[in-house]
């Protein structure tokens, strides 16, 4: 790639702080895009003459296609080094974003929005698994996880406001040009700093009936829920999409077991310590994706927020979050063991998401809206951290680019889970609360109000099915996760075939 594009195994690379603020910026991007184009997307739709049905293609077709092929993303950083990855990805990435920018009809929009995905795919992953090689020392992996964690947890806030900002005194088209300059200042400063360590590349033959079974999965399973918001559970589709899901991710489990060169080797997700992190990562994602879209329509619909105004209102939440992460998870991450900050951090979320289902139409932000942001943000950044760090810990470096892909995979799909789920179980609260009071409105402000109450209340209703995921998160946390606090005493892999691995931290069982 670079003159000097590696360094030897074991030897901490002297760029690799600098190498954080571009994997950091790469980050910050994928993480902006997930919510700035939500702002963009009525003024984009209007331009384009995108139709009702078929706005959501353009929230679908990335998700599809980031969540769909995360695994191979992150299997081809093993295959052919994370720096190429990156530097691939997020080049690609900015090409799409310019083809998004430029649309000029709602297929072109369609196909740029899938062409970010499937670079995305590939650059989330190798961002990850860099930091996971760079990084070896304890309590310098705890501060790199630490700023990673906290990117990734309040990035998509910042997101409302850059959104609003753009859209309202730019134009749309801007919520996708934005993606350049940071693509193309990453991808430079990985191309002249990131020096990857030697050895810790999977050059085994790609697992094709892998990749095409969970892609096909993974796709199944995204588009179900997706298809479940807008058609409902009982559509002949959803359930046929599920039920594939099912079928496919099963065929590609029996198919990991038995090939000599699996795309996600079967010790990556059976270890119990990533299997927890995994799948309490993606449960509390459930939660917070649903409260971000309810808290927005709150602010916009019921409170009559702008906006610029909406995306300020989520500061608080990110400010907790960078506390929890940088402060809280990394000057404990060292001292104590994982579950310890895991555990009662999805718990103090849990209160804060506990807070907001006492929301009503005349509530105060400052009062209800304010301490509960700030607890969400606390106690998320605080769990993140660890699990960020926790989840690539261990696992021998041919395997770090699909560990990685594992925890953007859990997050992925449970967004598309509680985008759906959520808005679901809100919608019919909603509708119900509407047909028990209406026929007590006889004037039309008196109708609005019962409308308005109405939706308030499917919100509510939504958030404390949230609590109880934050809370089955941090019971999973605590069932699951036993490691210990992470130590200095490096391994080599012992798998067969891993003479060439790079020794890095475990941690105490």
């Amino acid at each position: 790639m670079s003159q000097a594009a590696s360094t030897a195994p074991g030897v901490p690379d002297a760029n690799r702080w600098r190498a954080l603020v571009f994997i950091a910026l790469a980050q910050l991007m994928v993480v902006l895009d997930a919510t700035i184009v939500n702002i963009a997307l009525p003024s984009a739709q209007q331009d384009l003459g995108i139709s009702d049905g078929n706005r959501q293609w353009v929230v679908t077709a990335y998700a599809l296609a980031f969540g769909g092929l995360l695994l191979f993303g992150g299997r081809i950083a093993d295959l052919w080094g994370r720096k190429r990855a990156f530097v691939i990805g997020l080049t690609g990435f900015a090409a799409a974003s310019a083809l998004g920018g430029a649309a000029t009809t709602g297929a072109m929009m369609f196909g740029a929005r899938a062409l970010q995905g499937v670079f995305g795919a590939m650059l989330a992953p190798a961002a990850l698994s860099l930091l996971a090689v760079m990084f070896t020392d304890a309590k310098e992996r705890a501060k790199a996880f630490g700023i990673y964690g906290a990117i990734a947890g309040g990035g998509g806030a910042v997101g409302f406001i850059l959104g609003g900002v753009l859209t309202e005194y730019l134009d749309w088209r801007w919520t996708f040009f934005v993606n350049i300059p940071f693509a193309v200042v990453a991808a430079l400063g990985a191309y002249f700093v990131i020096r990857e360590p030697e050895g810790g590349r999977n050059r085994n033959p790609l697992d094709i009936p892998g990749v095409l079974l969970s892609t096909l999965g993974l796709v199944s399973l995204v588009y179900g829920f997706t298809r479940a918001e807008s058609d409902g559970w009982g559509d002949s589709l959803t359930v046929g999409l599920f039920v594939a899901s099912v079928v496919f991710l099963l065929a590609f489990v029996v198919t990991e077991a038995r090939v000599k060169a699996p795309l996600l080797p079967l010790r990556v997700v059976t270890d119990r310590n990533r299997g927890g992190i995994y799948l309490s990562l993606g449960i509390a994602i459930i939660a917070m994706f649903g409260t971000f879209l309810f808290l927005t329509y709150y602010l916009q619909v019921v409170k009559g927020f702008s906006p610029i105004k909406t995306g300020f209102a989520f500061l608080p939440m990110i400010a907790g979050m960078m506390v929890g992460s940088t402060q809280i998870g990394t000057r404990l991450m060292t001292r104590v063991p994982a579950r310890a900050l895991m555990g009662p951090g999805f718990l103090v979320a849990s209160v804060g998401m506990l807070l907001m289902t006492q929301l009503e139409i005349g509530s105060s932000y400052a009062s209800t809206i304010l301490p509960a942001m700030v607890l969400l943000g606390l106690g998320m950044g605080t769990a993140f951290m660890p699990a960020m760090s926790l989840a690539t810990l261990g696992v021998e470096p041919r395997d770090a680019g699909v560990a990685s892909a594992m925890v953007n995979t859990s997050q992925q799909v449970g967004g598309a889970i509680g985008t759906a789920l959520l808005n679901t179980i809100a919608a019919s609260a909603t509708t119900s609360y509407i047909k028990d009071h209406i026929a007590g409105a006889t004037s039309k402000p008196q109708q609005q109000l019962v409308a308005l109450q109405g939706q308030v209340h499917g919100y509510t209703n939504a958030i404390w099915f949230a609590v109880g995921m934050l809370v089955l998160a941090a019971v999973i946390v605590v069932t699951l996760v036993n490691a210990g606090t992470p130590g200095s005493t490096t391994v080599s892999g012992s798998e067969e075939g891993a003479e060439d691995d790079l020794a890095v931290p475990v941690v105490a069982h």
